[in-house]
């Protein structure tokens, strides 16, 4: 790297000639080099230093990872279900949030942990009163799409104070609920970053 800082652009074989090593000895390396952003390559041109730090590449990688590539699958319950069963669906679907559909399949609401809590601290009868009655409304939800970086998600997140996000697809009727995006998914993917997955 030091080299080509010093020279570039210049060519593997001149590189090659500096270290008294072989181009074949040598090619893996620059592979990596050039791969990691490190350097960059022009053919019948030579390698490049970039300039840029690791934490500048590691930020160009987090840039470039999509909420379709670590999203999960939605759990949605009917707006007209009781609160009852929507608890009982968190729990046995071990989520956080589910997400209230219509008969369309059409987003109406999101319930939230802290709704359902809320809901069966008063004198209500759970079986009796519809989700729709608490859920968080249109047009209060924050809502992502697949082609959205995980960066301007964990952005919504932080800055809404929620633990997911539907991923949503827009139909003619509305939005259709395609996938969710958690707080576990980002740390997934920061995880798989560190390991080089």
């Amino acid at each position: 790297m030091q080299i080509v800082k010093e020279q570039g652009p210049i060519t593997g074989e001149h590189i090659a000639d500096q270290l008294n090593l072989t181009r074949a000895t040598l090619r893996p390396d620059l592979a990596i080099l050039t791969m990691a952003g490190y350097l960059d390559a022009r053919p019948r041109v030579g390698y490049f230093y970039t300039g840029k730090s690791s934490t500048q590449l590691l930020a160009d990688h987090i840039h470039k990872l999509y909420v379709k590539d670590y999203q999960s699958i939605p759990v949605v319950v009917n707006e007209n279900v009781s609160v009852y069963d929507a608890i009982c669906t968190m729990f046995l679907e071990d989520v956080g949030t589910l997400f209230v559909v219509d008969e369309k399949a059409i987003l109406t609401g999101v319930l939230s942990r802290k709704d359902l809590l809320r809901a069966s601290i008063g004198k209500q009868e759970l079986t009796q009163v519809p989700v729709h009655i608490i859920m968080t409304r249109m047009p209060n939800i924050t809502w992502c799409q697949k082609e959205d970086t995980l960066l301007d998600v964990a952005y919504r997140l932080i800055e809404k104070q929620i633990d997911a996000l539907p991923v949503i697809k827009e139909t003619e009727n509305g939005f259709e609920v395609i996938g969710r995006i958690t707080k576990t998914n980002i740390t997934k993917a920061f995880v798989a970053l560190a390991n080089n997955d």
